[in-house]
């Protein structure tokens, strides 16, 4: 059995503006097909993404790295809610520009949440946050009873 498979882009591996645009405004589909269903237009809306997140665990602590950039510390709300940890971003821009004939107004909106559970081995109360080079960090130390104990060996008798 063959496969048949639509080439894609200009050969180099991207796909070429007239393969995006035809996939858009695919005439024979357009009525079938919801729009945000494709891949294309799923990848490239702004409203469809959320930051990567790494979570590490070290002996002393829990540590939530998300990669943010273009915001400022003001941006973020952290907060510990029933041992839940919930990071929340919401920005507003609007620029004015005035000409002789024309004014131009844009605005700009971006916000996302993101909410962990948290286990039961966390300290809520002293935890930490802090935002440098587009990453937030938080951090997130065990209590004493939780940290990892050096193994001991049993002798069998």
């Amino acid at each position: 059995m063959n496969t048949l498979l639509k080439k894609r882009g200009n050969g180099n591996g991207f796909p070429s503006l007239r393969s995006n645009l035809s996939d858009l405004f695919d005439i024979e589909n357009f009525f079938t097909d919801s729009i945000f269903s494709k891949p294309m237009m799923a990848d490239t809306l702004a409203f469809g993404r959320l930051p990567a997140t790494n979570i590490r665990e070290t002996e002393k602590e829990y540590i939530v790295e998300l990669a943010a950039p273009g915001l400022k510390k003001k941006d973020f709300v952290v907060e510990v809610n029933n041992d839940c940890l919930e990071i929340k971003v919401e920005k507003e821009k609007e620029t004015e520009e005035k000409g002789n004939e024309f004014t131009r107004r844009e605005y700009n909106y971006s916000a996302f949440f993101r909410s962990f559970t948290l286990p039961a081995t966390v300290n809520a109360e002293k935890s930490k946050a802090e935002y440098e080079n587009g990453i937030l960090k938080v951090h997130l130390p065990k209590i004493a009873d939780a940290k990892r104990k050096p193994a001991k060996e049993i002798a069998v008798e």
